[in-house]
């Protein structure tokens, strides 16, 4: 038994050092889980993914790939910085919304000084990236897509309902990115995407609204369904900008971007979206917002995969 033990304790004092970094090393990944919600990754995948389908059209495929990949880590590191710096201009009111309220920031796990850095630092690295490794009109979106993001639609939010409009437009910047990054132009395709993205986000981000109402009123967002309870003027916005939508979507099959499948594709799915628009605007249910949100959120990669599969 005092040999056992002996053994024991000459082995635990080696392994000493090795734990030592265990609470270290659990405290950077931490430190890294946050800094990665800071970038809000559900938002900068789909920015990044549908700069891809802007690159893929506009270059009638992927001749190089490096200049894609280039392309996508400056997109996504940028992104990921404009929303950071949305994080931080907003800290203060995610206090005041349950879903929002153990963010970060208003949960006091980082600084606001951090955030700041931190969306700082990846706006200019990644607009910087795309300005000298692709060309300069692609840096120039990806920082006008942060600053619309940032310093217009953010402020916008507490000013007036027309902050969707307004925020619709650096959302749909992305694929023109993609596509300047590899036709080196902006084509009337590139103006078709960003037609396609702008008119998507308005009955994607109104069923959003219609969700979270009560959230936003008690922040002081001035979001259409705050000062529109009812939805008087609410879902007559939705079905009519998915109207536009679905006229639009056919675009791409008149201007050769894609042939017949793609064409009955984004036709049919149009139709459903539609659809889940106008049941929204019959019931006014909590429920039928979700499923125009989960409809929207369904559309939009279907649609662009359509687009890639046919093109």
């Amino acid at each position: 038994m005092p040999v056992q033990s002996d053994s024991q304790a000459i082995l635990e004092r080696h392994l000493e050092p090795d734990r030592a970094w265990i609470p270290l090393l659990s405290a950077m990944l931490n430190s890294a889980k946050l800094f990665l919600s800071l970038a809000k990754p559900r938002i900068t995948f789909m920015v990044t993914i549908t700069s891809a389908v802007g690159f893929y059209l506009g270059g009638g495929g992927i001749e190089s790939w490096g200049l894609f990949a280039t392309t996508m880590a400056g997109t996504a590191i940028s992104s990921g910085g404009a929303c950071a710096l949305n994080n931080y201009l907003e800290r203060d009111i995610d206090k005041n919304m349950s879903r929002t309220s153990r963010r970060p920031l208003p949960s006091g796990r980082l600084s606001a000084n951090q955030a700041l850095l931190f969306g700082i630092m990846l706006v200019l690295s990644g607009t910087c990236l795309l300005a000298i490794q692709v060309n300069l009109l692609t840096g120039f979106l990806a920082l006008l897509t942060a600053f619309l993001y940032v310093l217009v639609y953010t402020p916008l939010k507490r000013v007036t309902w027309l902050n969707t409009f307004v925020g619709a437009i650096p959302g749909a910047l992305p694929p023109m990115g993609g596509w300047a990054a590899s036709a080196g132009q902006l084509d009337t395709g590139a103006w078709i995407l960003f037609l396609i993205m702008f008119l998507w986000q308005h009955p994607h981000f109104y069923a959003i609204a219609w969700l979270y109402k009560e959230d936003y009123r008690k922040a002081g967002f001035k979001m259409l369904p705050v000062l529109d309870p009812e939805g008087v003027v609410t879902f007559p916005q939705i079905i009519l900008y998915t109207v536009l939508l679905v006229f639009v979507s056919i675009l791409p099959s008149l201007f050769g971007l894609s042939g017949q499948w793609y064409l009955t594709g984004a036709i049919l799915l149009g139709g459903l979206l539609l659809a889940s628009g106008l049941q929204l605007a019959q019931t006014k249910s909590l429920q039928h917002a979700k499923a125009l949100l989960h409809a929207s959120l369904l559309y939009l990669p279907l649609l662009f995969l359509l687009i890639v599969m046919d093109s």
